[in-house]
């Protein structure tokens, strides 16, 4: 039986369009899980939008329509984007639908059975726009001298009635729970703002609101609904088919293998949830990653700068897999980088279209005229040969270490060194000159060279799907064959298929005359 493995996304806050941040966690997820499925893993991916709130209530109250019109429509955009980006993503999921509401009440029942929940008045400050309480101590004034969170979102005083999580029972407990699962968060860096959070002491936890409706309302107290970081983190196992605990895809897939999130919402995931679910006697995940903030040619990206970068503008310009290569290779994961015109050009450019692209292009071509239309017949191999054989045949290995540990960036440099080795063996090999000098050394050059490009077609997949598929569609690699389990010798190219003429597939990009950009 397959191993299996369930990642998901954060669901998206449905109070405004999608932009570069969502479009990236969802495509470090996506390259994710199809390395997964590609080694052989029975994968869950689970994406989607979260719907409630104070905030999309008063976004939906300023759109002039009614919370679920707004919801419907703002959540299709994110559908949309996930089209777009070619995501493989085996669930969507809403935080308005019948079985999240089903969810979200069974686990504030099994809090409440469980005395974890309780019943007061909260007094204090609360950002809108973050849908989280603040301590004072946490506050700072701007120029204005209002009081302004950590995030930078000015906060209010709230008092109202309120259900409380007995948050401040967990530390130590959060704290045994991470030293005994060192993985648990990553990067390191946000490992040790979790726990030093933590170790400060914590408070209980507001978990239920009074002056706004638009939430899932706490079962049998239905002036109050819940807090929207409770009814949102729970999605993570409704689409899993909680409450249902016993048989089906909880029983199969759960605890999660990894929660993707932006390193804005780690508390949340890394704090909250799981004091929440083993609280309610259920498991945690198994890791929660934060990865880094996109600024844009060298500025913060925000609204008021006018200067959100809009990823569907991104693949319109410069293409879908240049763009995921690009999002994934530019900076180490888990760090901020900067989003450049010059640095996407310069990376579609020297690696792909010279690097890769050229590599595939003059290989094929050489094939196409040189071993009528076919994987030509090797010879014996040299130690030059074996070399470059050998490596490309155990990539893999180090490539599956990288994965497992999100470092998306090493998994493209393993790769490209494979790529830059190929460039250079032809350099030396030189299979133009062997044409003449020894026509039968030259198919071995070419066979070599081919079933390199196999490896690197292959393993490059998860990141340009349909790049990935043209350069195999071209080498004549049957669908059924381009699983990992394909790597290696014992399924390497069978010399006499035949070969499609060959066409380039990463196209350099180029400035147009008239200002205009295009492949």
């Amino acid at each position: 039986m397959p191993k299996q493995y369930y990642l998901t996304t954060p669901i998206y806050y449905v109070n405004d369009v999608p932009h570069i941040g969502h479009a990236y966690t969802t495509l470090a997820c996506d390259v994710l899980a199809r390395f997964k499925r590609l080694d052989g893993f029975d994968v869950k991916f689970l994406t989607g939008t979260d719907e409630h709130g104070q905030k999309v209530a008063k976004s939906a109250e300023a759109a002039g329509v009614d919370p679920q019109t707004f919801t419907d429509r703002v959540s299709q955009n994110f559908r949309d984007l996930a089209d777009l980006m070619n995501f493989s993503h085996d669930d969507f999921i809403r935080t308005t639908e019948p079985r999240h509401k089903k969810s979200v009440q069974d686990i504030w029942t099994r809090l409440i059975e469980r005395d974890e929940i309780y019943l007061g008045s909260y007094a204090g400050w609360y950002a809108v726009r973050d849908e989280a309480f603040y301590t004072e101590d946490e506050l700072t004034k701007n120029a204005e001298g209002k009081k302004i969170a950590p995030s930078g979102a000015e906060v209010e005083w709230v008092e109202e009635p309120s259900y409380f999580f007995r948050l401040s029972n967990w530390g130590d407990k959060l704290l045994k729970f991470y030293d005994e699962q060192p993985d648990f968060i990553l990067p390191q860096t946000r490992r040790n703002e979790v726990t030093s959070f933590v170790s400060g002491g914590l408070q209980d936890l507001s978990v239920s609101r009074t002056t706004f409706d638009w939430g899932i309302p706490v079962p049998g107290d239905d002036k109050h609904i819940m807090y929207v970081w409770l009814d949102a983190l729970t999605n993570y196992i409704t689409g899993v088919g909680y409450p249902e605990t016993e048989t089906g895809e909880y029983a199969h897939y759960w605890p999660a293998d990894l929660h993707m999130v932006g390193k804005d919402i780690l508390r949340f995931h890394a704090v909250y949830w799981p004091a929440f679910l083993m609280a309610a006697e259920l498991a945690p995940p198994k890791r929660v990653y934060a990865h880094g903030w996109w600024t844009n040619e060298g500025e913060k990206i925000s609204k008021s700068l006018g200067n959100i970068i809009d990823p569907i503008d991104l693949v319109n310009k410069y293409g879908l897999d240049q763009v995921r290569y690009f999002l994934l290779r530019e900076m180490p994961f888990g760090n901020d980088g900067d989003f450049s015109h010059t640095a996407i050009v310069t990376r579609m450019n020297s690696e792909l279209a010279n690097d890769y692209g050229n590599l595939a292009q003059r290989v094929l071509s050489m094939i196409n005229k040189n071993c009528d239309d076919k994987v030509p017949e090797p010879g014996s191999f040299t130690s030059d040969d074996a070399k470059i054989l050998d490596f490309i045949g155990n990539l893999i290995s180090g490539v599956r270490q990288d994965m497992d540990r999100q470092a998306f960036n090493e998994v493209l440099e393993a790769i490209w060194v494979g790529v830059r080795m190929a460039n250079a063996y032809v350099d030396h090999q030189a299979p133009w000159k062997l044409k003449k000098e020894d026509p039968a050394r030259m198919a071995t050059v070419l066979y070599v060279l081919a079933e390199t490009i196999r490896h690197l077609a292959i393993l490059t997949q998860p990141f340009m799907p349909d790049s990935s598929a043209a350069m195999l569609e071209q080498l004549s690699v049957a669908e059924d064959a381009r699983t990992f389990a394909h790597l290696g010798p014992d399924h390497a190219l069978v010399p006499g298929t035949a070969l499609p003429a060959p066409q380039g597939v990463f196209p350099r990009f180029q400035e147009d005359e008239g200002g205009e950009e295009g492949a």
